[in-house]
């Protein structure tokens, strides 16, 4: 099997990260939580006592950020400082406060170059808001997979409920809409379909469609 990699981007909710994982797992691959590292870099902000969209403020640890991904009994656990925080990083607050501190072009360099090294150096599947158009732009496949802001809600909802975490539905639609809209609007490498990637709207499909659409895809080539 040649080194390949498998790009997918899409709006917070759209199922693109459950997708990745099951993909990476069929394929036996690399799966690269690109959203986490973000989170992460958030929780440091928010440790230092750093606002996220403070760029300045960012800049004096973000070349020296100590963030390691490691894969465990069949998961990803995010290390900030060496301390896992696979489930600190996943908190709502955090959630929102990466959308900001993504947006900031220290931030992304930084991350962009740790993703492209991974990537140079094994088949891996990344999931992200700009990995096919700016991250991994020779990518070999590209999916842009996306879902109704109702739908994207609900999910959510469910995934916080199954945390222990109660959020109004409302207000869960309302900052996926700011995510959204903050995401696509930012300066530097904002959220967008690659020209080349192919758009799955997963609204009306469940976990398994999804991967096994894009997994078709893959399979049609010649690279496996």
């Amino acid at each position: 099997m040649e080194h390949f990699n498998v790009a997918l981007d899409g709006p917070s909710g759209s199922g693109k990260s459950t997708a990745a994982k099951a993909v990476s797992g069929k394929l036996n691959i690399l799966y690269l939580d690109t959203g986490a590292m973000y989170r992460a870099t958030a929780l440091k902000a928010i440790k230092c006592g750093v606002d996220c969209l403070d760029e300045e403020g960012v800049k004096k640890f973000i070349d020296d950020i100590d963030i390691k991904i490691e894969y465990r009994d069949g998961s990803q656990h995010t290390l900030l400082d060496g301390e896992d925080v696979s489930l600190k990083i996943r908190e709502n607050h955090v959630s929102m406060k990466a959308s900001d501190i993504s947006s900031l072009k220290c931030v992304r360099l930084k991350m962009v170059e740790l993703q492209r090294k991974i990537a140079s150096e094994m088949s891996c599947v990344l999931d992200g808001r700009d990995i096919g158009s700016f991250v991994l732009p020779d990518a070999k496949f590209k999916f842009y997979i996306t879902a109704d802001a109702d739908v994207r809600a609900r999910r959510r909802q469910k995934e916080l409920a199954e945390r222990g975490q109660t959020v109004d539905f409302e207000t869960l639609k309302k900052e996926i809409e700011q995510r959204d809209y903050n995401d696509s609007h930012r300066e530097f490498a904002p959220l967008k379909r690659a020209d080349d990637a192919i758009l799955i709207d997963t609204s009306d499909m469940s976990a398994e469609e999804v991967a096994e659409k894009i997994l078709g895809v893959i399979g049609a080539s010649n690279v496996l």
